[in-house]
């Protein structure tokens, strides 16, 4: 590897705490090719977009395939703060990315390791290389601290302060 996994995973972290400064849930990604350049950098935009599969991972490898002219993103390495849900799981194993890393377990929606085993399963024809852990304690605590706020916020509106 070019630089480190936790160097691109500060990047995915950079772009997650933009996506928090719009008010979307703080996920962050980062695809590099394998010469170590970027070919995206995305956050999560659902909010921002009205678009509910608008997730960071799934933004990056639109992003990727319209550079590159090619759908298919063989010899990628995707980054992402959170572990990804079912569809952008989806999206990572039928872009034939070749290796996910992954910050925080997400332990109820995560279609990587937590709920599901959808990137590595043998059921399906293309298998991801698997990284999980890089940078877990930031990556956690953004978006806990995000999912606080909202509850906050939330029970002060209700109490009327």
């Amino acid at each position: 590897m070019f630089e480190t996994d936790e160097y691109w995973m500060r990047m995915a972290l950079q772009a997650a705490q933009d996506a928090r400064e719009l008010g979307e849930v703080p996920v962050g990604a980062c695809l590099i090719n394998s010469n170590g350049e970027v070919l995206a950098i995305a956050g999560n935009r659902t909010i921002t977009s009205n678009d509910p599969t608008a997730h960071a991972e799934v933004l990056a490898l639109r992003e990727s395939a319209a550079k590159i002219g090619n759908y298919r993103l063989t010899e990628t390495v995707l980054y992402t703060t959170i572990e990804p849900c079912a569809m952008c799981a989806g999206a990572l194993v039928n872009a034939r990315i070749k290796r996910l890393v992954f910050g925080a377990h997400d332990e109820r929606f995560g279609a990587v390791e937590s709920v599901f085993q959808l990137c590595d399963s043998s059921y399906l024809n293309h298998r991801i290389e698997i990284t999980k852990g890089v940078l877990a304690d930031e990556c956690k605590r953004l978006i806990q601290e995000f999912f606080k706020g909202r509850r906050e916020k939330r029970e002060r509106g209700k109490l009327g302060i």
